[in-house]
């Protein structure tokens, strides 16, 4: 679970923010993670109390037009995560090999995970766990030393989570903190995760000890995946805070900078970056392949053996990261440039996980009696407000500043009308859903009446 936090994406955010605003963010960094806890406990929920998985429901309510592109978002955000979470791990290769192995060879190499999670889970989920803590294990213990190599200020540190300051020089990095908290394949991905463990649906009492257990699990694992980012923005901010080296950190040159300020440590500060931002891209490329299975299987309604359907999810990604690697493998700028684009096309998909799934869980028809309530919907509603209004001020100041000539801006305006009709689609299609079994409800209380 607290892979969804760690990828390489989430990483870069951390470093950036670290590195240009120091320790001011720590404070939006946990109600950050705060925000996503919720939002996959509603994930989890809606996977237990149902038996099924976000995309299954979707195709099940949605009219099949709106339910194909549902699909056709949640595939593009999961493309755009998996290029960042492989070339990610292809970095750590080529940091890890003195750049003896290319970007391109990394992303081969990165690649076959599929197979491997194929392996695994031919061995029960149990032991694909066991690797998942593992690696997170590994990323904990490197980014663990690199805070004791640098020593960051503890009381900064303290005064950073529990003292809230923002200022317009750090508004995009605040941004960024909250954005790459919620990744929209991964809100899918973790409602199908809680159906393996089996849980008797006949019996309310297991059901709300199902989701008791998960609540706890998901409270635990989010919370090593704070520390774990905590690390990582808190090094780069007692290293490169206020210097000139702060605005062009990436996570191509974030070890080199580590090494020329740190290098003097019974391990190079270099290679343990590396080894921490391998183990972030190996888990996440993982938990990219598992989603994606999740993701075609219930919105297609596909029953393929699972060595296929891993192959074709795999391949939407791998073969325009391996171009990605191609191009831009002697180029860390305009590789930098690249990640701005899919952070912004996974900012886009973002109301097309939330909305449904926000929806789903208020209606009682798919929940019965673990429907939400009015004032977990209410604070719902709120955050998911929150995070999409925070990614729409990402989108436009990314936007004004990219989009140039009458052309391209009449293509992002039409893009934008259509993007906008649907969300207002969904939302209304949730409020239909809510009216409707109101009124249904009092129907019934008047029939009983009389």
């Amino acid at each position: 679970m607290s892979i969804a936090f760690l990828d390489p994406g989430n990483l870069e955010g951390d470093l950036q923010a670290g590195a240009i605003a120091g320790y001011s963010l720590l404070w939006l960094l946990l109600w950050a993670t705060a925000m996503g806890l919720l939002v996959q406990l509603l994930a989890a929920r809606l996977g237990v109390a149902t038996g099924r998985h976000l995309a299954e429901l979707c195709r099940e309510e949605y009219p099949k037009w709106a339910s194909l592109l549902l699909w056709i978002m949640a595939e593009l955000a999961l493309i755009g995560a998996d290029i960042q979470e492989v070339i990610g791990s292809a970095i750590a290769i080529k940091i890890l090999s003195n750049g003896a192995v290319p970007l391109w060879a990394g992303v081969v190499i990165t690649a076959s995970d599929c197979f491997l999670f194929l392996f695994l889970e031919n061995y029960g989920v149990r032991k694909l766990e066991a690797v998942f803590a593992v690696l997170i294990a590994t990323m904990a213990i490197s980014f663990a030393w690199m805070f004791g190599e640098t020593k960051p200020n503890g009381v900064e540190l303290l005064l950073g989570i529990l003292i809230p300051k923002l200022s317009s020089k750090t508004i995009q990095q605040a941004v960024g903190v909250v954005g790459c908290i919620i990744m929209p394949h991964n809100v899918f991905l973790h409602s199908a995760l809680v159906q393996s463990r089996e849980v008797d649906h006949r019996k309310i009492g297991r059901v709300q000890e199902a989701l008791n257990y998960y609540s706890i699990e998901s409270t635990f694992a989010l919370g090593i995946s704070f520390i774990i980012n905590l690390f990582v923005t808190t090094v780069f901010a007692k290293a490169f805070y206020g210097t000139e080296l702060a605005n062009g950190i990436g996570l191509g040159n974030a070890g080199n900078y580590l090494q020329e300020k740190y290098g003097r440590g019974l391990f190079p500060i270099l290679y343990i970056w590396g080894i921490g931002l391998l183990a972030a891209g190996q888990s996440s490329t993982i938990t990219g392949t598992y989603a994606g299975q999740f993701i075609m299987g219930g919105f297609l309604n596909l029953r393929l053996k699972k060595w296929l359907r891993a192959l074709i999810t795999r391949s939407f990604a791998i073969v325009p990261t391996m171009i990605v690697a191609l191009a831009f493998d002697a180029s860390e700028d305009t590789l930098d440039v690249l990640n701005q684009w899919l952070n912004v096309l996974q900012s886009v998909q973002i109301p097309f996980a939330l909305i449904p799934l926000l929806c789903l869980v208020s209606k009682e028809e798919v929940m019965g009696v673990f429907k939400i309530g009015p004032v977990l919907k209410m604070v719902s509603w709120l955050v998911a407000a929150l995070v999409m209004v925070i990614n729409g001020y990402l989108l436009l100041e990314f936007f004004s500043s990219e989009v140039n000539g009458w052309l391209f801006s009449s293509a992002v305006y039409v893009f934008t009308a259509a993007y906008v009709a649907f969300i207002i689609y969904l939302i209304s299609r949730g409020i239909t859903f809510s009216n409707g079994l109101g009124f249904l409800h009092t129907k019934r209380s008047t029939n009983t009446g009389n």
